[in-house]
């Protein structure tokens, strides 16, 4: 962060007068602009930037257009009115004025109808299109900007993209990570973190939007455990948004940590995994795939470095963000959780992560078999595993 919690690469806000008109930087005559940077292909590169945001913010718009109501109520209300603060620039954790978000809903569903049939743009880079899934080719273009681009398939088969700011980078066990902070475009399916090739991207304004949710749902009833134990321990209970910014970029680390399991578990379960994920149609089947992949990523790289690490709020924080299908096919390293919360040193903790490990590969493993007997079939058995006794632990 550059000085007074400005990001990186950002410019300060233009001086003006009483009047409103612009202030002259000191020391320089009054009415000499200041020069502007142009790009590659001779216009401003705030222009280029602009005009590669828009872009990227169309394209987020016909992913919105095309997956938007695949969402169950609920979660579709919650994206929305994310979507909404995101866009109007609200703090996390200040109250929406209902009215407005209404309105404000309406207005984008008629423009998502309008945009059904529409098809991904090229990116305008240099001069030149680029393909939109392209974003190798897209952030060695912009990283020299202080920008940092993403593009990907989520849940569902639903495209992501996003453009943001660009906190920094670093390589880490041969992998790029790249850390964005406020984001200039994204969808309605904002994810914190994401890996595609070789790139793991960790988005640390959708990560606090994450954790404001979290909290204020908490907050109802304020009950402790896991996420009240987190909160404490990052100071962070105060819940305002500086609060929450806070604890994003100390929880990016389990994220990326996250993302190098699941390369591990790539590299178990072979390059069949993916295009099985792409390819499911029953959702619960995916949603049981993604979450064994999940515990077997987590039980191989995340909890063994938080655990060895020895900090107790990223561990109490993974605790906090188990829930719907991963808390269900666990149950031990719940139980497990207690008991490193009572004090035994976390000897059942780390004994249930090294059972994971095993039975986690082979649930997977058993997944992919079903799946490849191919059809109804496989997807079938797939969602019968999903509430089998035997695939729990």
């Amino acid at each position: 962060m550059s000085p007074k919690g400005r990001p990186e690469g950002e410019s300060a806000p233009e001086r003006v007068s009483a009047e409103g008109s612009p202030v002259s930087p000191k020391g320089r005559p009054e009415g000499e602009s200041v020069p502007e940077r142009v790009s590659a292909e001779g216009i401003p590169v705030s222009l280029a930037i602009e005009r590669l945001r828009a872009a990227v913010q169309a394209n987020c718009n016909v992913t919105d257009a095309r997956h938007a109501r695949n969402m169950t109520l609920c979660t579709y209300l919650l994206e929305m009115r994310e979507l909404y603060r995101w866009e109007r620039g609200v703090p996390l954790a200040t109250p929406l004025p209902r009215a407005e978000i209404g309105a404000w809903i309406a207005h984008r569903e008629a423009l998502w109808e309008s945009l059904e049939d529409a098809d991904y743009r090229p990116l305008p880079l240099e001069g030149e299109a680029i393909d939109p899934w392209d974003a190798a080719t897209v952030n060695r273009t912009i990283a020299p900007l202080g920008l940092v681009y993403g593009a990907g398939v989520g849940r569902f088969g639903k495209p992501q993209f996003f453009l943001g700011r660009l906190e920094r980078q670093e390589q880490r066990d041969g992998m790029r990570i790249l850390v964005a902070g406020r984001e200039l475009a994204r969808d309605l399916s904002a994810a914190p973190a994401a890996m595609r090739g070789g790139t793991v991207s960790i988005r640390l304004e959708s990560l606090a939007r994450l954790l404001a949710e979290r909290t204020e749902a908490w907050a109802f009833k304020r009950r402790d455990g896991a996420l009240k134990s987190a909160l404490d321990a990052y100071g962070c209970v105060g819940g305002d948004a500086a609060a929450f910014e806070r604890m994003a970029a100390m929880e990016a680390e389990t994220l990326i940590l996250h993302e190098l399991g699941e390369r591990e578990a790539g590299r178990a379960l072979g390059p069949g995994w993916e295009d099985m994920l792409s390819r499911l149609v029953r959702r619960r089947a995916e949603v049981f795939a993604r979450a064994a992949r999940d515990h077997l990523a987590d039980c191989l790289v995340t909890l063994p470095a938080l655990l060895g690490r020895g900090a107790p709020a990223p561990i109490h924080s993974w605790f906090a963000g188990l829930d719907g299908m991963r808390r269900e096919l666990c149950p031990r390293i719940a139980d497990a959780y207690a008991a490193w919360r009572e004090g035994d040193g976390a000897r059942e903790l780390s004994d249930a992560v090294a059972a994971g490990a095993m039975h986690w590969r082979d649930v997977c493993v058993r997944t992919l078999a079903e799946f490849e007997r191919g059809g109804e079939e496989g997807e079938a058995a797939i969602e019968a595993m999903a509430a089998d006794p035997v695939m729990r632990l």
